[in-house]
């Protein structure tokens, strides 16, 4: 750890040599110290030693430019949070920092970061916090629905409600108009609630008869 002025000064050949050597030493050591250097120059380099920092003077010879951080544990260079990436002329194109949750929410920056798995799950949670399970799998999630709930499936017989004769696959209709039933057709349970969307096809051979299907309840 040494710190020099730089200015050899007007003095005897011994002091000169001692003068000479301390500004040497300083300049292999990066001026190194827990103070900045008392002299300073444009773009010098200052090792900060307390803290583990290097730090750069600016071109106007006016404040110092936080560089990078050595790890004197690990041997390992790191580098700040936030500190951009720029292309060849000096323009940002990224950043070595994460950004705020909103502006993954958003969608709509365009600088690249990182991005912890975290942050990626709050972000889709904030969009749609209801709809998405936190702890399960859909899978599980799935398994786990109630009868009649919303996501559940039932096989049920097509009550003609006046109206509509057959349904198609994928057409939706009101559970008021289906009933549960088993492998026999026999009606096992009251009319549903909610709408349903019919995963197979439903038609009237001889009223009141119907074909039985599989129904989704999507709402």
């Amino acid at each position: 750890m040494s710190q020099h002025d730089f200015n050899i000064a007007n003095q005897t050949a011994s002091a000169t040599r001692l003068d000479l050597n301390s500004a040497l030493g300083a300049l292999a050591s990066l001026s190194s110290g827990t103070a900045a250097p008392t002299t300073t120059f444009a773009n010098m380099l200052w090792y900060e030693t307390d803290t583990n920092w290097l730090w750069v003077r600016n071109e106007a010879d006016s404040a110092w430019i936080r560089f990078a951080y050595f790890n004197q544990t690990t041997n390992q260079l790191a580098l700040e949070d936030n500190t951009y990436v720029v292309d060849t002329a000096g323009t940002q194109t990224g950043l070595l920092g994460d950004q705020a949750t909103g502006t993954w929410q958003a969608g709509t920056g365009t600088t690249q970061s990182l991005v912890s798995p975290a942050n990626v799950k709050a972000a889709i949670l904030a969009l749609a916090p209801s709809s998405i399970p936190t702890t399960a799998q859909v899978g599980s999630a799935t398994a786990g629905l109630a009868a009649n709930a919303v996501g559940s499936y039932a096989a049920c017989i097509y009550n003609f409600n006046g109206i509509q004769r057959t349904l198609a696959f994928g057409e939706t209709v009101a559970g008021a108009y289906l009933r549960p039933v088993d492998f026999q057709l026999r009606v096992v349970g009251s009319y549903r609630s909610g709408t349903w969307r019919c995963m197979g096809v439903a038609s009237f051979d001889v009223d009141p008869q119907a074909t039985c299907t599989t129904f989704l309840r999507v709402s």
